[in-house]
């Protein structure tokens, strides 16, 4: 179908009176700028201040002010006013939840993560690697009257967690050599831990026995056990993880559920594609 210049869209107009290389060149740098601050946000789970924002971008305080209040106004960007913090917003998680529907994550993974946490009766979590930090792709809460807060998109630590440290153990060696130099070991707990030596011991446990453990070391009050999701060259691309408060369940009855979450992880693997 043709369309003749009477009835031309504005997209086609539009291509008959270009605008000044000048002004879409400016346009192009702002959503360049702005794009940037989105990705600098992903990395403060904590949220961070327009001052904080400004200094790592390296932008003006102006110019990020204003971006911020763009982006807030369109839902990218939550803003925390008695923290004066910004954060992610909710339309970010949507565009997430659909590249992870897209990629076959969610939707596929949900009813092996629902059978998991009817059987141990606890929390069930799927993650991947997201540079520096784990993304929560999916999560199903147990049947009692708690709630774990790593909710999907939630961007967390791989240090301090359990489906972090499974992440990191069987990730591919080089890359896996490289985040023991470089992971920023933050204590978010008087468990965590912060001594590098320490964190690659920790690391090569985990490789022998296959699955890791997180006894407080993210958040007073929660345990979880974790299993790597392995491709066909044995590398990590996800990892599978029940959690619990410490009061219902001591390590050694978290650890029993290990062979259900790796049977559950060895299916996953099969069914989901793999990054």
């Amino acid at each position: 179908m043709s369309v003749n210049q009477a009835t031309a869209p504005d997209d086609v107009a539009a291509d008959e009176n270009p605008p000044k290389a000048g002004r879409s060149a400016d346009r192009t740098d702002m959503v360049g700028k702005a794009l940037g601050l989105l990705v600098l946000l992903g990395d403060e789970p904590r949220g961070a201040s327009a001052a904080e924002i400004s200094r790592r971008a390296q932008l003006p305080f102006s110019t990020t002010y204003r971006l911020l209040g763009s982006l807030t106004r369109d839902g990218f960007v939550d803003y925390e006013p008695d923290g004066r913090r910004y954060h992610l917003g909710l339309r970010i998680f949507q565009l997430g939840q659909r590249v992870s529907n897209h990629h076959g994550f969610a939707g596929t993974a949900l009813p092996v993560l629902r059978r998991v946490t009817e059987q141990t009766g606890e929390a069930t979590i799927l993650s991947v690697r997201d540079g520096h930090h784990h993304l929560t792709v999916n999560k199903v809460d147990g049947p009692q009257m708690f709630r774990v807060t790593s909710d999907p998109g939630h961007l967390g630590s791989l240090s301090t967690t359990a489906v972090g440290k499974a992440l990191v153990a069987f990730a591919e060696d080089a890359e896996r050599e490289k985040l023991l130099a470089e992971l920023p070991l933050e204590p978010l707990t008087e468990k965590s831990i912060t001594d590098r030596d320490a964190f690659r011991a920790e690391i090569e446990l985990v490789r022998r026995r296959g699955f890791a453990v997180m006894d407080e070391e993210n958040e007073l009050g929660m345990r979880a056990v974790a299993v790597p999701l392995l491709n066909h060259q044995g590398h990590a691309f996800a990892s599978l993880a029940t959690a619990v408060p410490v009061f219902r369940l001591g390590l050694e009855g978290l650890e029993a559920h290990v062979p259900l979450l790796q049977e559950a992880a060895a299916e996953l693997a099969a069914r989901l594609p793999q990054r």
